[in-house]
């Protein structure tokens, strides 16, 4: 029963299938209907012949991988006792315990949480617990984690870094319960999607907080670890989706990490050196029980400056020696995630497409670094700043301006991501009043929660946010000229520019709230997406 279960209830596809059996989606029930209205002379199971069929007519079908499970439609009495032996020699129940853990995870998760957490996720199925459960105490669990770090006393901290500890045991928890009872919703890929973030992002501020009790002020810190942290996976989305339906995908860059990958103990050594959520987590959990908060985000800024730096220097070699061609699906995706809003949009339209594809890239490391510098060589409110920031938005959409479709053109939205989050950063710290800092962080929590959002919407196959959203928050351009106005106007009155960047980060994250919540809980939304982040 349990091979039927894993076989053909996983709403991630279309159309899956195993010896003797085919289940499909709606997206696939044309085909399917074509498929049993044509001629049938063949052999074998129908299911499976409907299913080579139903496949031949262009509709992916997913057969996954049953391991010790059996799936099998006998012709024979003697083939009969031999499949029912076979079914009567698997252990179900440890089948369901090891299928509940992804085969590919950190070392820190495999060995160390991975072990006794499935056997959790086992004691929440048989109470009738359900993922979106465990996953909302993971996130109430933080959320008191970062309260106790706010407090700014060692206790606090020790606590802090057990409850961290914990909400990270039931975030695995609610994936493998997932598995173990195959339980998905659209509600819990949106859950699942938002709470990481929401739950590392909250233990920051709680981090921040309690610094600040003491008279050590490090919101400037754990801004800048939130920044990378964003950046990071934004290098990793836009890599994914540039190359996961190319075409000729070669390079001898991923031949070489193929090798690697054969040797055993490598394989654990390139996935700790990056820093993933496990590592990240205890990491932050131990130090935040045995140090201080200053020391804390110290460690995380290097640790994830150095994983960013390996995994993005390895993926542009990987562009630049293998032979792809990329497709309209992925240009679009880049574009998408790049977050345009209406003064981007301008040259893009008037452009089109009169120079080479290779220069995108250029033109947006250019304007990123143009306007970064601008910030940091310019004094709290100075015109020019303007200036610069109207010259970002039309070298940004002249970036944007043809499809994305060069060997490094997924490289453009994380360009962008970091000139807006570091503008925003700058102008917050050059204000130097009180608050400002918190209120930057507020409003970068706000529009990284609307560019992660994009990125669960394209990878569940639905497409990006719709435009009218994009133009109401204004772009990544519009924000970033928004906040060098603010700035200019308030240049004499710094100690209003919080009271202006809060007022942008509850608009943004009133807008994007409602619509995405509007989105996940409604009928088109995926019903998962693919679980943990890619480094």
């Amino acid at each position: 029963m349990h091979t039927l279960r894993l076989a053909l209830t996983d709403p991630r596809f279309d159309a899956c299938a195993v010896t003797g059996a085919l289940a499909v989606q709606p997206g696939a029930r044309e085909a399917l209907d074509k498929a049993a209205a044509a001629p049938d002379d063949g052999a074998g199971p129908y299911a499976d012949r409907l299913a080579a069929a139903v496949e031949a007519a262009g509709t992916a079908v997913q057969r996954p991988e049953l391991g010790t499970l059996v799936a099998a439609v006998p012709a024979t009495a003697a083939d009969r006792d031999a499949a029912v032996a076979a079914v009567a020699a698997v252990d179900d129940e440890a089948v369901r315990l090891r299928t509940a853990v992804k085969s590919r995870d950190g070392f820190f998760t495999t060995f160390l949480i991975s072990p006794y957490s499935r056997y959790i996720a086992r004691w929440c199925a048989r109470r009738g617990l359900t993922p979106n459960q465990v996953t909302t105490a993971s996130l109430v669990t933080a959320l008191i984690a970062a309260g106790c770090a706010a407090t700014g006393d060692r206790w606090g901290y020790v606590a802090a870094g057990v409850l961290l500890l914990f909400s990270f045991v039931l975030d695995c928890t609610d994936g493998q319960l997932a598995r173990y009872s195959l339980q998905y919703s659209t509600m819990g890929a949106w859950l699942d999607a938002t709470f990481d973030r929401a739950k590392e992002y909250a233990f920051y501020a709680g981090l921040a907080l309690g610094a600040a009790r003491h008279g050590d002020d490090v919101w400037a810190l754990a801004l800048g670890a939130m920044i990378l942290m964003t950046c990071r996976h934004v290098v990793d989305f836009s890599f994914n989706e540039a190359n996961h339906d190319a075409t000729a995908n070669t390079s001898p860059t991923a031949a070489l990490s193929d090798r690697l990958d054969s040797v055993g103990w490598t394989v654990w050594v390139r996935r700790m050196i990056i820093l993933p959520i496990g590592e990240r987590w205890a990491m932050i959990a131990v130090l935040t029980a045995v140090t201080t908060p200053r020391i804390v985000f110290y460690a995380l800024l290097v640790g994830c400056a150095f994983g960013a730096l390996y995994t993005t220097a390895g993926r542009v070699l990987r562009s630049l020696t293998r032979k792809a061609t990329r497709t309209d699906r992925a240009a679009q995706a880049l574009y998408d995630l790049t977050d345009s809003g209406p003064l981007a949009e301008l040259p893009r339209r008037l452009l089109g497409a009169r120079r080479p594809a290779a220069s995108s890239v250029w033109i947006a490391a250019f304007a990123a670094v143009a306007l970064i510098g601008f910030a940091l060589s310019r004094p709290f409110g100075d015109p020019t700043l303007i200036a610069a920031a109207v010259l970002y938005a039309v070298a940004a959409g002249e970036a944007v301006s043809r499809p994305l479709k060069g060997a490094l053109d997924w490289l453009i939205p994380p360009l962008f991501r970091a000139a807006e989050y570091v503008t925003i950063l700058v102008l917050a710290a050059k204000a130097d009043v009180p608050g400002a800092l918190p209120a930057a962080f507020g409003l970068i929590a706000a529009v990284a929660y609307h560019h992660y959002d994009t990125v669960y919407r394209i990878r569940g196959g639905t497409g990006a946010p719709p435009h009218w959203l994009v133009r109401t928050i204004g772009g990544h351009e519009g924000r970033v000229l928004l906040a060098t106005v603010l700035a200019a106007l308030l240049a004499t009155r710094a100690s209003d520019f919080p009271v202006a960047l809060t007022a942008m980060a509850v608009a943004v994250a009133l807008v994007v709230l409602v619509e995405s919540i509007r989105f996940w809980v409604s009928s088109g939304a995926p019903a998962v997406h693919d679980e943990g982040e890619p480094a």
